[in-house]
This record gives structure tokens, C-alpha cells and sequence, in this order.
């Protein structure tokens, strides 16, 4: 849902985008305030003039909203937590970071950088408004901003996870109990709570006369129970997979094929058979040169295959990324996670022993998953079915 629709933007080299839902939320908030807040407050003024202040007012907004996540970037580059991008979306905007926080100390301060920088935003707004006297172009917009900065703060401080306080409230769990798991699982539940908070509130607010308002209410609080939810999962899995290496997923059998092959060829007699989705390619000296997958061979045109090559298209070995067969499995996946790629050699002293592909990665959580569940059922059973022991003074009777 929060993935990026559009680029805009590399801030420290993270990249910043836009969710197509954010047009929506733009438009929303310029239209209240050019066709409802800025007329009712500063009358006189000429409908032009309202929606310039409108659309200035709703940039700056964002901004500060941008500015809010780059505080929580700035925090995580300092404790050495890579930045995926920062998205603006409906709800405001997130910051992806590619793992988790170090520590419970470099958590809390990430969590609590965004609402410091809104807090600062909001005291620098007002005292803009402070000085600006009766000058309507600059008080009306400075002080709905420093409003909305200061609600932004205190609502992102809301002990809900994924909120900044709930994040928050799983550093100081985190710090006292010292697991992060324990701690995701305190926090997410915290937050499933403030959740469902939110959607009996906005439910109340639909039936006691405000629909769009209550139905807003009520939209956010279906967002965070979502959101927590799926940070539990998420936190459940890491945990399932702990300790476990690629070794124990890897497939040893991965599909070969020579350098000189073509595109054609390798789609009639490879990927038509249900051979791979992807495939070593070795030279004459049966010495590994890269990797083909399904995107080289659709990146081409159709009408070249002929004449092209795997070796021609392939990703060479100095461009893969390769992992160790006693790498764990989680690294392992954010590897692939953050260089976009669906499956990685396992090298071991200079040669390759296998492949570790996503799909292998669900096949091995999925069976691990069903495994736990019949070993639940299995438990289950054993605890509802009486124990019959035989009376050793009566003889037995047929």
C-alpha cells in the first residue's frame, strides 16, 4: 500500500516518492482550507487568493510531514540502519527502514526524532505567526501550519505501534526485558488495542451525526490494526527463522546452461519444459560467467532471440550478489531484499554449490508453518484423549 507511484527526489541517498494516494489527501486538504478554513477566518479575500494560499499552505504541509520522516532517517543513518526510501501517502508519510534497530537505545531515538522535528517545526511556525501581525498571505498559512505540526506530533506520539509511540514504547520494553521479539509483541498488541480505539470512535462518530469525519476515524484505525498486525507476523516469522542458514534451503540441483546458448533456444528447450525460472551460465571451461533470469530474457525483444546470446544478457558474476551456505537465512533475505532480486548464488570457496531463490524461502515457511501446526494438533490430541489403565485386581473379560 505505501509503496511509491513516483520518484521525486534522493535526499542522502534515500529515495523520496510519492503514493498515488497522496494526490488524493493534496487535493482533500487544499480544497478545505482555499473553500472552507482561509474564507471563514480571513474573509475579504479574493477566491484567487484563497486557493494560492491553499495549495502553498498544503506543499508546505507536506513538507513539514517530509521533514518529520527525514528526522527519523537522519537518526537511523546515525546508528547505521540503511533508509529504503521515505513514501507520502494518505495517512502522511513513512520511512522504510531495510532492518531493524540496533538497540532499544538507537530505537527510541529514531521513534523520537519525527515528533521532535514536528514539535520544532510547530514552535517555529507560531513564532513566524507571533511576528506576522495582521498580514493575512503569512499568518493565515504559518498558523494552521504550526496547528497541524503540533497535531501531528502529539497523534504520532499515541502509544499505538506503528506509531512513533508505539515505537517508542517498544524501546523502553525493549530496553527492560532485552528481547526485541518480546518487546514487538507488547507493542503491536498495545497497538491493536489503540486501533480498534479508533474504529469504535469513529463508528460513535458516524452515528452521532459526522459520517465523513467518524468514516475517517474509523479508516485509520482499520490502517494501525492492519499495520500492527502485520509487524506482529512479521516479528513471529523473524523469530520462526532464527538461526536458520541458507544451507538448510538452498537447492543444490540448479539449472546450467553454456554462455553461448541463445534466447530462443534456452525459452524452447528450457523455460518451455518448466526447466527454471533462472539459470547459471558457465563457459567453455565450465567456469561460472552469471546469472539469466526471467527479466533479462523479456527485457529483450522478442524478434532478437534469435540472435542473442545468455551471455550477452546475463548479470555477470562481479554484479551478483552471492551468499555463504552458512549465512542465515534472514541476512540472506535482506540481501535479496535490498539489491531487488528474486534469488542469489550460495558460494563456497570461489565456487557455486547452489541457489537460494525466494520461492524456496515461502516453500521452506510454509511447510515449517504446516509442520508446527500438525505438531499443535498432535498435542492437542494426545491431551484429549483419556488414558485407560488396566485394573491389575480383576482379571480381564472378553
Amino acid at each position: 500500500m505505501m509503496t511509491a507511484s513516483l520518484r521525486i527526489a534522493k535526499i542522502w541517498g534515500i529515495p523520496i516518492g510519492l503514493h498515488w494516494s497522496w494526490f488524493i489527501i493534496f487535493a482533500l486538504v487544499t480544497f478545505s482550507l482555499s473553500a472552507g478554513m482561509f474564507p471563514r477566518d480571513y474573509p475579504g479575500l479574493s477566491p484567487a487568493a484563497y486557493w494560492t494560499l491553499g495549495v502553498v499552505t498544503s506543499l508546505l504541509f507536506f513538507a513539514s510531514v517530509l521533514l518529520h520522516e527525514l528526522g527519523h532517517a537522519a537518526l537511523a543513518l546515525r546508528y547505521g540502519v540503511p533508509m529504503r526510501e521515505i513514501n507520502l501517502f494518505i495517512f502522511g508519510g513513512v520511512a522504510v527502514m531495510t532492518k531493524e534497530s540496533p538497540s532499544a537505545k538507537a530505537e527510541f531515538w529514531i521513534a523520537i526524532a519525527g515528533p521532535l522535528v514536528s514539535l520544532l517545526l510547530a514552535a517555529g511556525f507560531g513564532l513566524i505567526w507571533f511576528i506576522s501581525g495582521d498580514w493575512v498571505y503569512l499568518a493565515a498559512p504559518v498558523y494552521w501550519l504550526a496547528w497541524i505540526n503540533f497535531t501531528l506530533a502529539i497523534f504520532n506520539l499515541i502509544p499505538g505501534f506503528p506509531l512513533d509511540g508505539g515505537r517508542i514504547l517498544r524501546a523502553i520494553v525493549w530496553h527492560f526485558n532485552g528481547s526485541l521479539h518480546r518487546a514487538t509483541q507488547i507493542a503491536s498488541g498495545v497497538g491493536q488495542v489503540v486501533a480498534f480505539g479508533f474504529i469504535a470512535w469513529g463508528v460513535f462518530t458516524m452515528f452521532s451525526g459526522n459520517f465523513s469525519g467518524g468514516l475517517w476515524i474509523a479508516f485509520i484505525g482499520w490502517f494501525l490494526q492492519n499495520a500492527a498486525a502485520a509487524t506482529l507476523a512479521q516479528s513471529n516469522l523473524e523469530q520462526s527463522l532464527k538461526d536458520v542458514t541458507v544451507k538448510r534451503v538452498m537447492t543444490l540441483d540448479y539449472p546450467r546452461i553454456p554462455i553461448g546458448l541463445t534466447l530462443q533456444k534456452l525459452v524452447d528447450e528450457y523455460l518451455l519444459r518448466g526447466e527454471g525460472r533462472y539459470f547459471i551460465v558457465f563457459d567453455g571451461d565450465d567456469q561460472p560467467r552469471g546469472l539469466v533470469t526471467l527479466n533479462e530474457i523479456t527485457a529483450t525483444p522478442r524478434e532478437n532471440w534469435a540472435n542473442i546470446t545468455a551471455g550477452q544478457v546475463m548479470i555477470p558474476n562481479e554484479k551478483l550478489i552471492s551468499v555463504a551456505p552458512n549465512t542465515e537465512l534472514l541476512t540472506a533475505l535482506q540481501m535479496m531484499d535490498e539489491a531487488g532480486v528474486a534469488q542469489v548464488p550460495v558460494n563456497e570457496k570461489g565456487q557455486i554449490i547452489g541457489i537460494l531463490s525466494r520461492e524456496q524461502i515461502l516453500r521452506y515457511i510454509s511447510l515449517r508453518h504446516s509442520l508446527g501446526l500438525m505438531k499443535t494438533l498432535e498435542k492437542s490430541q494426545s491431551a484429549d484423549t483419556p488414558v485407560i489403565t488396566p485394573r491389575l485386581d480383576k482379571p480381564a473379560t472378553s
